[in-house]
């Protein structure tokens, strides 16, 4: 699909704040050694890519109370929801000055029924490209593959025109509003997961 950049300056996509901090002790520890590890940056966006989707759990899959929402705490606990996992994963790749933003689709529950709810995904514009590359750093489990797959992307949910499931097409420099908010108020993960946006402007 094509994102349209909320912010239409690249330097955006590379920048640190509060909640993607690249420059965190932790979030520059994590960059070095998975950079160690890769031959080039296209082989390091494929495994930082991995290592947040692998090796740090759902909180919701794994009934994990604490709420994270900086790149640096989702790093160090070790957990967050699709959210917080997309804040550490676009943090790891600014680190290596590679442009990354945060984009949204709008899902159903699993029958289809209920309100919507609003998962959190990233885009990455990878070297060589003029376009961005969405990729799902959630985490798998049964009934959920998300790949490292940026010429076919392979998310965590394809999305379901039935059920009017729907890809947001704004990608942004800084999380939405709506979803920052909701991670910062929530005390623990089951008050989040009832106060998980339903909606999101696309002029935020």
């Amino acid at each position: 699909m094509q994102l349209m950049q909320r912010n239409p300056d690249l330097a955006a996509y590379l920048a640190a704040d509060e909640v993607t901090g690249h420059e965190h002790p932790l979030v520059r520890e994590t960059a070095t050694r998975l950079r160690a590890e890769t031959a080039d940056a296209y082989s390091y966006v494929r495994a930082a890519y991995e290592f947040v989707r692998d090796t740090i759990p759902h909180s919701f899959d794994v009934n994990d109370p604490r709420v994270t929402w900086r790149a640096s705490d989702v790093l160090g606990l070790r957990t967050g929801i699709c959210y917080a996992k997309s804040h550490a994963l676009v943090a790891l790749l600014r680190a290596e000055s590679l442009p990354a933003g945060l984009c949204y689709q709008l899902l159903a529950a699993a029958d289809g029924t209920g309100p919507m709810v609003v998962h959190g995904l990233i885009a990455v514009r990878l070297p060589g490209r003029t376009d961005w590359s969405r990729l799902d750093p959630r985490g798998n489990r049964p009934g959920v593959d998300a790949r490292f797959a940026p010429e076919s992307e392979r998310l965590a949910f394809p999305l379901r025109p039935e059920f009017h499931e729907r890809d947001h097409e704004v990608l942004y420099d800084v999380p939405h509003p709506a979803v920052l908010s909701a991670l910062k108020a929530a005390p623990d993960a089951d008050r989040l997961r009832r106060a998980l946006p339903t909606e999101l402007s696309a002029t935020a």
